[in-house]
Order: structure tokens, then sequence, then C-alpha cells
């Protein structure tokens, strides 16, 4: 992985006699994964992988409100896809009794109390950088009146709200997260897991580092917005009987591209302001809306293990992982024939209800893909675009008088036009050669452009979406402070295409979830539930290659 500090690291730990590595990648089941996600998987895993270890997977399921099964279901399929299979899978409801019998023992070290105070009267008294924060009127209160108000929380005996565990630190110090930091809270949320059997639940910080340590994880990264929550992690650590060695945390730069957005709560708010039709709609950036989308796993793995694992922040270009997802796809995906915007082409010369079939390669990059056969007839679709009355400069495809090769086909030659009352060309008149059978000249004549096309007899129809930048800002939400105010004003258009044979639905045609590139226009995914719809996935045009060429 390039620039992999994390693999320094661990390197020079295992140089200093550490005799194992164990990792863990550990989300919490409030939404689907994103692409930022991926990173963090394939993070934590590949450090597994290269040194011997282990990696687990780990539920942080300590928001009962926010959190479901659907989510722990979801997560564990995204892990899978990705290609990864975790050695075992924990919550971080596995070690609530013991996270309480510690926060217990720290009461009792006096190094813990509770709070009365509401959290926004909390809030204000830890204060903030370069100013005194305010020690709580309840601080100093004898480690027996602390436990016994604790174990009375947890007995249910007051309000949500009404009292917290904290930290006993430091209300003076320079980290914020010191500032007597709230261990538990009570919560009467529902518990996917646990059910009602608590009524306290630990915060993300006490309950993090300590199922670390249970689970034996000697190396647990994060990303950067945790760098200053370690020195809690530590401390936390350093003042407990840990069962083995304290685990280390790590930080890296999470992964930003331009013209999305990760943060769970705005993608839960497109969702439910109706702009996507859910968590797996081909414009989110989740993994199982790039999944649905066609993105194949292995192109998100390169693209994650490409951009290797740095200290700094950085927005990485939407471009660069479509230049990853058309290599893969480039390579694996099988071709077909489909005309988005259709015009039909009449062939006066061709034989009266004659059918021909043609042998095509399914992928000429791949020989191992084989043929398809391919119907053509004198009444054929082509793209609208394919053809132009009055031809622009350096226009190459079908115009009066000029001649073109049909993708393994003919040659032909355009003749004519016919228009509707508003001027639209709806059919293009033309002639075609039978001695080019195949698309190739008898005499060597030189055609400049090859144009594909659907023989309308055979022709099936199907939705196509093609798909644009859910946001129009490379940095949404950068000069409002609110992403969704560069929501783009069309994100998505739906088209009827005439597509070959071939792309039926079924055994013999395209497969749910599988992806084709349609020649000449770009990568689509079958839909994994609906017939004959499909989704862009990347165009043809490698536009990170045209940035790069730019900037160079």
């Amino acid at each position: 992985m390039a620039g992999d500090f994390i693999a320094d690291v661990v390197r020079q730990d295992i140089a200093s006699g550490q005799t194992r590595v164990q990792t863990r990648f550990p989300p919490e089941p409030n939404g689907y994964l994103h692409i930022g996600h991926a990173k963090a998987i394939v993070t934590d895993f590949s450090i597994a992988e290269q040194f011997d270890g282990v990696c687990n997977l780990r539920f942080d399921d300590t928001n009962p409100d926010t959190e479901d099964v659907e989510y722990v279901e979801s997560i564990i399929d995204d892990i899978r896809w990705l290609g990864f299979s975790p050695n075992q899978v924990f919550y971080a409801s596995d070690y609530f009794e013991d996270l309480y019998t510690w926060a217990e023992s720290l009461i009792e070290r006096g190094l813990a109390y509770v709070d009365d105070q509401d959290q926004e009267t909390i809030s204000g008294q830890r204060g903030g950088y370069g100013q005194e924060g305010v020690e709580s009127p309840h601080r100093n209160r004898t480690p027996e009146e602390n436990l016994d108000l604790f174990r009375r929380m947890r007995a249910g005996e007051f309000a949500d709200g009404e009292r917290v565990l904290r930290a006993k630190i430091d209300m003076q110090a320079d980290n914020m997260q010191l500032r007597d930091p709230v261990m538990y809270r009570i919560r009467r949320g529902h518990h996917h897991r646990t059910h009602d059997t608590w009524l306290i639940y630990p915060t993300y910080d006490w309950a993090h580092g300590q199922s670390d340590a249970l689970e034996g994880v000697t190396h647990s990264m994060c990303t950067l917005e945790f760098v200053t929550h370690r020195p809690l992690y530590d401390w936390y650590l350093e003042h407990l009987d840990l069962p083995r060695e304290k685990p280390q945390q790590l930080e890296f730069a999470r992964l930003e591209l331009t013209h999305t957005v990760t943060s769970k709560r705005k993608l839960r708010q497109l969702i439910d302001d109706g702009v996507v039709d859910g968590w797996d709609d081909p414009r989110m950036p989740t993994l199982q809306g790039l999944r649905r989308r066609g993105y194949p796993a292995a192109a998100i793995r390169s693209f994650c293990t490409h951009i290797g694992v740095t200290k700094t922040n950085a927005r990485h270009s939407i471009e660069e992982l479509e230049s990853f997802v058309r290599v893969e796809l480039n390579r694996v995906a099988q071709r077909r024939m489909a005309v988005l915007r259709p015009v039909k082409l009449v062939i006066d010369n061709w034989p009266a209800g004659q059918t021909e079939w043609f042998e095509i390669a399914n992928n000429p990059e791949n020989p191992d893909d084989g043929t398809r056969q391919v119907p053509f007839s004198g009444e054929l679709w082509i793209e609208r675009e394919d053809f132009a009355a009055v031809p622009p400069p350096k226009f190459f495809r079908l115009y009066p008088g000029n001649e073109v090769r049909l993708r393994g086909a003919y040659l032909v030659t355009a003749t004519s036009a016919v228009e509707d009352a508003n001027g639209d060309i709806v059919e293009v008149r033309a002639t075609y050669d039978p001695a080019s059978r195949g698309g190739n000249s008898p005499d060597g004549r030189k055609v400049k452009s090859t144009m594909h096309w659907v023989s309308a007899d055979h022709a099936i129809d199907a939705e196509v979406r093609l798909y644009e930048h859910l946001f129009a800002a490379e940095a949404p939400g950068q000069a409002t402070g609110d992403p969704l105010d560069d929501l783009a004003p069309a994100s998505v258009e739906t088209l009827v295409a005439k597509v070959e044979p071939a792309l039926a639905a079924g055994e013999s045609g395209v497969g749910p979830g599988q992806v084709v590139q349609f020649e000449r226009i770009g990568y689509f995914a079958a839909d994994r539930d609906v017939p004959l719809l499909f989704h862009r996935t990347v165009g043809l045009r490698d536009e990170w290659a045209a940035l790069q060429k730019r900037a160079a």
C-alpha cells in the first residue's frame, strides 16, 4: 500500500519483540457503509494480512436509538462483497458487563463520579481552547456516594438524561477530551441485541479502547479526527487492570472524494427528503449504491490501495476512482450494442425480409469470453447523434453522401433523411455495399467512422438511467456550510433504449448485477431486481487521464 506509515509502525513493533498483529474494523450499525469505510476496511484487513495477523469485525453498538439489525446485516454483506472475511465478529454490547465492572473500579479509586447536571451545562463548563474549565459541583462526591448513584442509574431509578457518569481527569487540560468526559448516559432505547436489559449505555470513548483490550487488538486504526481522542484512549487503558498488553491507536487520513458527501446524517436526509430512492440508490456513495451502479469490488480495493495511508487529509478526484473502475471493467465486461437515443436507419437496397447473423466477440480483451450471434436486417436503430443532415467540421459519421462502417457488419452510405413537422429527423435512408460483409472494404477504401447499431426487427426495449454527480460542487457545502445546498439540479436521466437480444434478462442473457459495455457509450449494470433496467456505471472516456494531462 503506497505511503503506508502504519505498516512501518507495525514493522518496528515486530522488530522490538511484538509477537502478533491483530486489527479490527469497528463500524457503528446506524447506517450503510460508504466509500470512506472501504478505505478503512482495506487498511484494517490488509495490515493484518501483510503481517500474518487477524482482523475482526466489531460493531460499536452503544447507541440503541439509531442502530438496527438491518445495518448489521448490510455491513457484513458489504465486507464480504469487498472480498474480506473477518476472523471473528464481535459487538461492543458483548462487553457491557465488563465495561460496567471497570467503571465501578474507577469510581472506587476516585477516578469517576456521577454528575447530576444536564448535557448543556456540562458542555458549557468544559470551556474551550484557551479557556478555563469549570468543575462540576458534584465532582468531589465520595466514592461510596458515586457507586450508589451509579448502581441506581443502572437499576432505572432516574430519568433519561438526569445523571451521567464522568471520568475524573483534569478540567484544565489543554486537550478538551480530557476535561472529565462522559462515560455513561441513561438511555431507555431498545437495543437490537440486549433488548431492554440495559438502561445505561457507554460512550464511544469509554467502550472503544476497552473493547480493543478485551479482544486483544494490537493496532487500533482510526481516522484523523480521533487524534485528540488518543490521550483519553490511553488514559482509560492505563488506569485499568488489562487482561493483556495495551493496544496502540494509530490515525490515518479519511477518504474524501470530489462531488461526494459521506456524512451518514446527510445521506439519511437525502433519503428522507426523497432526493434519492434509498441507501442503495446508484447515486449514493454507499457501498450498496456503488455496487448497484456496477462498481467492481476489485476496483474499489485497488483504488484504496493506490491512494495509500497518509497522515494528511486530502480530497481525491472522483474521476480517479472512476478510472480504476473503468480499467477493471474493460478487462472483465462483455460487449453489447445498445442505442440510447434511437433513430431508424433504412437500407434501401437490402433484400426484403432478409436477416443475417454476425459473429461478434464478447470481449476483445479476453478471447476466452467467446463470441455471440447478432442479427442484422434492412431496418436498424442508430444513435440520433450519429447522423447530421448538415455535418459540422470534422464530423465523420453519417451524413448524405458519407460512408461509414457498421460495427462487424457492412459499409453503408447515407442518401437522405426524413423529417417530421418540427424539423426533427425521424428516419435516415442509406444503401449498403454487399461486398463489405464483416465491415471490410473489398477494394481497400478507407472510412473514418465505425458506428454501433441494433436490428429494428430484433431490438428489445430497455430502461437506461444515466447518472451525473449528485452534488454539483467539488467540495459540497464548502461555500454555505450545508452540502445539500450544492445538490445538482438534475443527476439522473431516464431513457428507453433499443438493445440487442443478447441483453435480454434471463439465463441466456444478462444476469442481475452483471456489468456490460454498451459499445461506444460506456459501462452499464443490469439492475439486481428489475429486468431490463440498466444503470450507467461510468463512461468510456478516461476523465482522470485527461485531468492529469492538463495538470502536467
